[in-house]
């Protein structure tokens, strides 16, 4: 008979509890993703007790109070707090999504906070994107052109610069490629959802003069084509964009080339 090891430190345990109520009150209770590497020990799920009436709204405001009230060894990230940056951007009660845009109102009973899947973890609710953005370094996310620079500003029609509408809203907070199972199994190869987003957007960019270029460094069995099509991706995209999408244009410029 086969018999299967678990990689070590992988199944988590129940951890400490925090702030039990002690008073009535507004409380919430929230289920924490714990994880340190300064130790030897197993992930475990720490569960805190917050009273709403002393808290923001969102589950960053939780987080926060967490921290700065309660237990502050409870690491993560953040940075607006407006959905601008991506830095929070975390798995909320099976969701991939920004803590900071996030009410505690949309969430019935107790809620729990992950990481984003299937990516390293530095320590607890952060997750290591140094991979993420070497992919997105290897697309070269920005404007090359060989004409001479013009006096003014590059001019672009109406027509033209409407086509980077849905995609230069990204924010890369990683939330599409992390609900990616093509990402999970293949990232050391796969651009993921949100890099090929990013593609796409100098593609279509009528100022630049590399499509060319660009389009064969996406020209691989797995760079590109490892899509699916399963759609994750622009269902979890807290700013609604559409990734899939993106990677369907790209492909079909591919075809357009050959022809």
């Amino acid at each position: 008979m086969v018999q299967l090891t678990l990689p070590k430190n992988s199944q988590m345990h129940e951890g400490k509890t925090w702030n039990a109520p002690k008073e009535t009150g507004n409380w919430r209770e929230f289920r924490i993703y714990r994880w340190s590497p300064d130790d030897d020990e197993n992930p475990r799920i720490d569960t805190y007790h917050v009273n709403l009436d002393e808290c923001g709204p969102m589950v960053l405001d939780a987080l926060i109070k967490i921290k700065n009230e309660i237990d502050p060894t409870l690491t993560f990230r953040r940075s607006c707090r407006e959905g601008i940056c991506g830095s929070c951007a975390m798995n909320i009660g099976g969701t991939n999504t920004l803590a900071c845009t996030l009410g505690m109102d949309e969430i019935k009973g107790r809620i729990a906070i992950y990481p984003l899947p299937h990516m390293e973890v530095v320590k607890d609710l952060v997750p290591d994107m140094t991979n993420f953005y070497a992919q997105l370094r290897s697309i070269e996310p920005w404007l090359q052109t060989e004409s001479s620079e013009p006096q003014k500003e590059w001019k672009q029609s109406h027509e033209d610069r409407e086509k980077l509408d849905g995609l230069y809203e990204c924010i890369l907070c990683a939330c599409c490629s992390t609900a990616c199972p093509s990402y999970w199994w293949n990232s050391d190869r796969y651009l993921g959802p949100a890099v090929l987003l990013q593609a796409y957007r100098w593609v279509v960019d009528s100022r630049d003069e590399a499509t060319g270029e660009r389009l064969d460094n996406l020209e691989d069995p797995f760079r590109l084509y490892r899509c699916h099509t399963i759609l994750n991706c622009s269902k979890a995209c807290p700013k609604g964009l559409n990734p899939a999408k993106a990677i369907a244009e790209l492909k079909k410029k591919m075809v357009e080339r050959r022809v």
